[in-house]
Order: structure tokens, then C-alpha cells, then sequence
């Protein structure tokens, strides 16, 4: 008699919300469920679908019912009633920060969790609710293999000059670097443009991550070159609620002169400020374009001046640029933004076909331009799957 095939489970937690997927565990694995449980600390909601897209399981618990290791508790409860007896072989997450030692997954040991638990400090909004649900797990199911796969290890393939701050050598040897980050969605991105695009393998791109968080990178040969973010995920493009990259002394100023102490430096420059902070109504852009306000468009206005001016520092980096690719949830969805940025850049050779962007298709660039833009959808959980399946064949 056959045995059931495995599953593999994905995690990946942020700071109020874990997403969580099962794919089947076979090579190239088809996705089987997905979800989230949102709000955790104030009304957690979960809410889980099928493959196709229904909901089979919503749930919801009072304020403050739930924080990062009841949760992962009960998406492990969830997930074993979904399955109905097939078993989950490993679990995958989304570790944020790997440092300068993990550049590739890695099967999570207790000295692998002291080690990443170091790095902190490094990503302190980040990293601790990304090592919650390992312990959780670990806790519960201690022989249930885990793999960590690193938002930070797709950019260790730049060059070192690409990696460091003009600081004394004693600072940078003690990790003060550029990490960059949103890995994980742009190595998929990128093997997807290489499967399924036509452009040629050593293809110099930027890569746009836009979302509530959002970074460029720039791509040669299917490697990191360059990005926006640097030692955290706070610098670089203007955000949702992030400042992106700022003047520090702006941050001297405040500490010094406007009374700041550092928690509320921090709450300013990851909560406070990017579209939210301009706007001073939303950090999310489908809210802000649907505004008559002026801070609205100041708010949009300056979100794409930003990326104008990055992509054209990336482009610097590689010496030319032969395609844009537009990911994550603007990136994808936002025809007016993509059409906005595009505009900005057509000094570098980009032109839009105004109908192939309102249509949201694969390739939205005109005929005959010298650049080419594309949209193509990211998915991080597949792209942890997929390195959890190979950890395992290892």
C-alpha cells in the first residue's frame, strides 16, 4: 500500500501577522492551502483557502487572544485537521536577518537559533517574531525538521564594495554593513523572469519590490549587484510607514534638540513617517489615490520620485539597465504608479504601452523601447517551500 505524501508547512511571521501556506512535498510541489492569522495582540483574525482561492476555515479571537507562539499553535492545530492525516514532512520560514554567516538555508539547530538570535539586534521589528514560531514548534514538535531561509542571502553575491559604509574598519568587522533584504521575493522573482521572460540571462534588471514595505535591486547575470536597503529594512525607497533613507543628522537633530530618546526615534522612522507620515491619512496607496487631498499626491508624488531616483543609481551600478520588473502588492496591482515611475525613467529608454499596464499583462512596455518593463508576481511562501524541499534532500 502507498503511503501518504508529505507536506511541507511555511511560515512567514511579521510583527502583528504569520502567513502560512502547505504545498505538497514533492518537487515542484503544488500549493494546497494558504492563510494568515492577522492582528495578533489586538482581535486576531485567521483566515485559511484552498488552492482555488475559497475560504475553508475563519476564525476569530477576542483582543489580545493570541501572540506569536499560541498562534503558530493554532495554525499547527489547523493545519493537521486541513491535511486530515497526511503528514508535514518540514517546516520553512522567513528569517529576515542571516548576517554575514548564512548565506544559504539552513537546517535550524539549537546552536543555529542562539546564533540567529544574536542578529536581533540588527533587525530588532523583525527578527524576533520571525524566531517565535521555530521556538513554538520546536517546543511542540522537536524532531519536525525546520529550515530558515534568509531575506539577506540572495544580496551576499555584491560586490564588497556594495556592501559597506564609509566607517572606520572596526565598526564594519563588527557587522555594520549593507544587508539588503526582500530576498526571498527577488530570487523568485528572478528565476521566474528566467524560466518564463524573454530576455537574455545576463540581463541587467531592477527588480521593484513595491509594498507596504519596498526596495529596488539591481540584477546582472541573476545575482544581487546592488539594493535599497541597507544594514535595515528601514533604509533605501520611501515606504508605507517607513522614511527610507534619511539624513543622520536629522536623527542627531531630534536626539539632540527636539528631545527624542531612541524608542521614539524608532517608532518615527518604521511607524510614523513614509506615505502615512506625508500623507498624514494612510499608508496604504489604494486609499491615498482615491483622495482629493492634497498630501495625498504629495505623498504619492514623492513615493515615485524616490524609486525615479534610485532606479537610476541601480542602473549606475550595473553600467546600463536592459528591463524593469515589478513585484509585491503596489508593484503589481497599481497601474498609475507603474505609469508614474516608467514616465520618470524615460531617459533611460522605458516606454509604456498604456493598455498592456491598465490590463495588468506580463509585459507592459512599448513596442520597440530600449528598456522593457514587466509585472511579474512574487510569492515568497513557494520560494521557502522550495528551498525546504531541497534542505531535506540534502
Amino acid at each position: 500500500m502507498a503511503s501518504t505524501p508529505g507536506c511541507i508547512a511555511v511560515l512567514n511571521a511579521g510583527s502583528s501577522s504569520i502567513k502560512f501556506a502547505l504545498y505538497d512535498a514533492r518537487p515542484d510541489g503544488n500549493l494546497l492551502f494558504r492563510g494568515q492569522i492577522e492582528k495578533l495582540g489586538l482581535a486576531p483574525h485567521l483566515i485559511a483557502r484552498d488552492a482555488a482561492g475559497v475560504t475553508v476555515v475563519e476564525r476569530h479571537w477576542p483582543e489580545g487572544g493570541l501572540d506569536h507562539h499560541s498562534a503558530t499553535a493554532e495554525i499547527m492545530t489547523m493545519g493537521r485537521e486541513l491535511l486530515n492525516g497526511r503528514p508535514v514532512l518540514a517546516f520553512g520560514h522567513r528569517v529576515v536577518h542571516g548576517g554575514t554567516a548564512y548565506s544559504e538555508p539552513v537546517r535550524i539547530d539549537a546552536a543555529i537559533m542562539a546564533d540567529l538570535a544574536k542578529l536581533v539586534p540588527l533587525a530588532p521589528l523583525h527578527q524576533p517574531h520571525n524566531l517565535a514560531p521555530i521556538a513554538a514548534i520546536a517546543g511542540a514538535a522537536p524532531d519536525l525538521p525546520q529550515i530558515a531561509c534568509f531575506d539577506t542571502a540572495f544580496h551576499r553575491t555584491q560586490p564588497a564594495l556594495a556592501q559597506e559604509f564609509a566607517l572606520p574598519r572596526e565598526i564594519t568587522a563588527s557587522g555594520v554593513r549593507r544587508y539588503g533584504f526582500h530576498g526571498l521575493s527577488y530570487d523568485y522573482v528572478v528565476r521566474q523572469v528566467r524560466k518564463t521572460l524573454t530576455l537574455a540571462p545576463e540581463a541587467r534588471l531592477v527588480v521593484a519590490h513595491l509594498g507596504n514595505g519596498a526596495s529596488l535591486c539591481a540584477v546582472r547575470d541573476g545575482r544581487s549587484v546592488a539594493s535599497t536597503m541597507g544594514f535595515t529594512a528601514v533604509d533605501g525607497l520611501m515606504m508605507g510607514t517607513r522614511t527610507g533613507a534619511l539624513d543622520p543628522g536629522v536623527l542627531l537633530y531630534l536626539l539632540q534638540e527636539r528631545g527624542f530618546d531612541a524608542a521614539r526615534i524608532e517608532d518615527l522612522i518604521y511607524r510614523r513617517s513614509g506615505l502615512l507620515g506625508v500623507s498624514g491619512l494612510s499608508s496604504d496607496m489604494r486609499t491615498l489615490r482615491q483622495s482629493k487631498a492634497p498630501e495625498a499626491g504629495e505623498a504619492i508624488a514623492l513615493f515615485v520620485y524616490r524609486i525615479v531616483r534610485e532606479i537610476g543609481s541601480l542602473a549606475a551600478a550595473m553600467g546600463g539597465i536592459d528591463a524593469i520588473v515589478f513585484t509585491a502588492g503596489i508593484g503589481e496591482n497599481d497601474a498609475a504608479t507603474r505609469a508614474e515611475i516608467v514616465a520618470g525613467c524615460r531617459w533611460l529608454g522605458l516606454e509604456l504601452d498604456e493598455r498592456l499596464n491598465e490590463q495588468g499583462g506580463r509585459c507592459i512596455s512599448a513596442a520597440g523601447a530600449t528598456v522593457s518593463a514587466w509585472i511579474v508576481p512574487t510569492d515568497e511562501e513557494r520560494m521557502i517551500a522550495h528551498y525546504t524541499r531541497e534542505a531535506l534532500a540534502d
